[in-house]
């Protein structure tokens, strides 16, 4: 027997913000990235919360790849302040370090009734919706995914006019992030009926839309389809896991801190053919993988006469949208420093990583390597 739960509450559509007036005679953290802090939206929410009789404290010290020591401060934060209510306002670090700062004070300081609220303001990370949050280990070099139905925010406000004003190379990458999810989704070992139909319906979303998200920010049907995308494909890896894509972007930023949806952009083409068997020099043996890539190519109404030629059509698909993003296809105007060692530590972690388990094909300290040689 097997089990799908949605667990969170959606608010969208215009003037979804209105939905925390039903908010009223709470103690509020609300956990914020910092540069929102003195622009509108803020200034939107706390008005909306000011007609509920609300008293609020703001945990503004969020850190792109939230470390351990930014979540420990967040919960003595929070313990001094004794909230019965949370509010993650941002992208996916605010996300990442509010799920695990509530989960971490209901754990240590026994308190039974938590209530989460995200209200995302980029759309790609998915975690207004999903059990996972993501840590890193600064001492360590080392992001570690938490994974519990505890970090499940009760309710989410998807509201595009957070969204508008993003900067173009966040829109890129945080969609790139986003659909990494769904394609990963789609062939993680995991995957059932369920988590496909959310996967497809975000996967073909994000390439209609996202690029007209990029190149027009006054283009709100855009804006919207692309924010939605986001939380489907959220739904849809949290439903059936998400693989080796997101086990390297997860070790490569840990070390390289280059964004993590500009990291899985990199590396989604290659992951696709090693999964799917199908290689560049056209040696190739067919993995069951194949079929799921060649599916979403017809999906996507793009050639795919065979298995192979249908995930040549996606990889390619896949490198011509990076590109009307202007993602680079590698990370050498990084310049990063990189030798054996480094290499070393990012493939251990890379197959040490949760999301690994989920892959469709089991990869070796080989295989990753000659993932990363690819990316260099």
């Amino acid at each position: 027997m097997k089990k799908v739960a949605f667990q969170t509450d959606i608010y969208y559509g215009k003037n979804a913000l209105d939905y925390l007036q039903t908010v009223s005679d709470k103690r509020i953290f609300i956990v914020l990235d910092p540069f929102l802090k003195e622009t509108e939206i803020l200034e939107k929410i706390e008005g909306h919360l000011s007609k509920g009789e609300n008293v609020w404290q703001l945990f503004t010290d969020v850190v792109p790849d939230p470390p351990i020591e930014n979540v420990t401060a967040g919960v003595e934060a929070m313990r001094g302040f004794d909230p019965d209510f949370v509010i993650a306002i941002g992208g996916g670090s605010a996300m990442d370090a509010a799920k695990a700062m509530k989960d971490i004070a209901r754990k240590v300081y026994s308190i039974n009734e938590l209530p989460l609220l995200a209200i995302p303001t980029t759309s790609g990370t998915g975690s207004e919706v999903t059990s996972y949050s993501v840590i890193t280990d600064q001492n360590k070099g080392v992001k570690y995914p938490l994974t519990a139905d505890s970090l499940i925010p009760e309710t989410t406000i998807l509201d595009i006019e957070l969204v508008k004003t993003v900067p173009k190379p966040i829109v890129a990458d945080t969609g790139m992030d986003a659909l990494t999810h769904a394609i990963e989704a789609y062939v993680a070992k995991n995957a059932n009926d369920f988590s496909d139909a959310m996967a497809e319906k975000a996967i073909r979303l994000l390439f209609d839309y996202l690029p007209k998200s990029y190149h027009n920010e006054e283009d709100e049907e855009a804006k919207e389809k692309v924010h939605h995308a986001s939380t489907l494909a959220g739904f849809a890896f949290n439903t059936a896991g998400l693989g080796i894509n997101h086990s390297i972007a997860h070790a490569c930023g840990a070390r390289f801190h280059v964004p993590h949806g500009r990291l899985n952009a990199i590396l989604l083409p290659h992951v696709i053919a090693f999964n799917a068997g199908v290689h560049q020099n056209h040696h190739q043996h067919i993995t069951p993988a194949a079929e799921r890539y060649a599916t979403l190519a017809g999906l996507l109404n793009l050639p795919a006469a065979s298995l192979a030629s249908g995930v040549r059509s996606l990889i390619k698909e896949v490198e011509k949208l990076r590109k009307k993003l202007d993602i680079p296809a590698d990370l050498k105007e990084y310049q990063l420093e990189y030798n054996d060692e480094i290499e070393r530590e990012i493939t251990e972690a890379s197959l040490n990583d949760s999301c690994t388990n989920m892959n469709p094909v089991e990869p070796t300290y080989q295989d990753i390597t000659a993932i990363l040689k690819k990316i260099r």
